[in-house]
């Protein structure tokens, strides 16, 4: 079984992902997921007579590139297949061929630049935390609130709670501050069986792992000083155009805030870490500029032998 059937009978059957963190890991699992998807249960369509685009995250090993397309050739005979960079395409959705796409799935999460229609390989950043992450974090804060949830049948049922209830917050001091002191980010949620949940604080604190890897044990930045680093590991001349040109993509960037959080932290890190640098560049530069003049306007410099 495959995709929203298996999902609606999960708590009967063991569910594999054919792909981790982006890449193909049970080949097997993934032929049978092609089958399905190429026979009469869904496109039902002859292999022989169409060509295929594939897409592929940025730095998709190339074993695991090769690997598709002898499948696709070999397997499936297609008579011509094409694999794209997901941000590539992204930005050609939006009419850009320059830009940074924030690409944040149910596996991984890339920030890929591209310059006219060509993704840069090496500016591409990785963050291992997506949308699958985030919803175990979501088991494990609702079940300090108390509610039990299994980790394998009930993980459908938190995943659409996820994507009802969680937010980003703009301002998590505020948001933590409210959660502790009130009830009104409190939301019901009524489950498949009938019980009825109350969802509080959790629905800001599962996607904080976005911007705050460590709260799921993950080392490295959050996706908002990747982005900054990213650009500004950028060729001076690009910065302004990837600045003017950050589009967001996946289903793990569709929470309510998201845009605004990473809007305000790209904000205050160009703020502190180049404007703050260049003004005290400025200052000191000033600074020996006044003193020499003050000195020469003063004194008379006078060489003896």
């Amino acid at each position: 079984m495959v995709g929203d059937e298996a999902s609606e009978l999960r708590s009967m059957l063991e569910v594999n992902y054919p792909m981790e963190n982006g890449i193909v890991r049970n080949w097997d699992d993934m032929k049978h997921l092609w089958d399905y998807t190429f026979g009469p249960e869904k496109l039902n369509i002859d292999t022989r007579n169409c060509k295929i685009l594939l897409t592929e995250p940025p730095m998709n090993p190339t074993k695991n590139r090769e690997k598709i397309v002898e499948v696709m050739f070999e397997t499936y005979q297609f008579s011509g297949v094409y694999v794209a960079i997901q941000a590539v395409l992204t930005l050609y959705a939006q009419g850009l061929l320059t830009g940074v796409v924030v690409d944040s799935g149910d596996g991984v999460t890339h920030i890929c630049p591209v310059y006219e229609g060509f993704s840069l390989p090496h500016l591409t950043r990785r963050l291992d935390i997506a949308g699958r992450d985030i919803t175990r974090y979501l088991i494990k804060l609702l079940l300090l609130r108390g509610y039990a949830f299994n980790h394998s049948a009930d993980f459908e049922t938190v995943r659409m709670i996820k994507e009802k209830l969680c937010y980003v917050g703009y301002n998590i001091e505020q948001e933590q501050k409210l959660a502790l002191e009130t009830t009104v980010l409190v939301e019901s949620y009524t489950l498949p069986d009938g019980r009825i949940i109350k969802v509080g604080g959790e629905r800001f604190e599962a996607p904080e792992a976005l911007f705050q890897p460590h709260l799921i044990n993950v080392e490295g930045v959050g996706v908002a000083e990747l982005l900054f680093n990213t650009v500004q590991a950028a060729d001076i001349d690009t910065r302004s155009e990837f600045y003017k040109h950050i589009v967001l993509s996946g289903g793990s960037t569709m929470y309510p805030g998201l845009p605004s959080r990473l809007k305000r932290e790209l904000k205050q890190l160009y703020l502190e870490r180049v404007l703050k640098g260049d003004v005290e560049k400025l200052s000191v530069s000033i600074s020996k500029s006044t003193i020499t003049n003050i000195l020469l306007k003063g004194y008379t410099v006078v060489c003896e032998s």
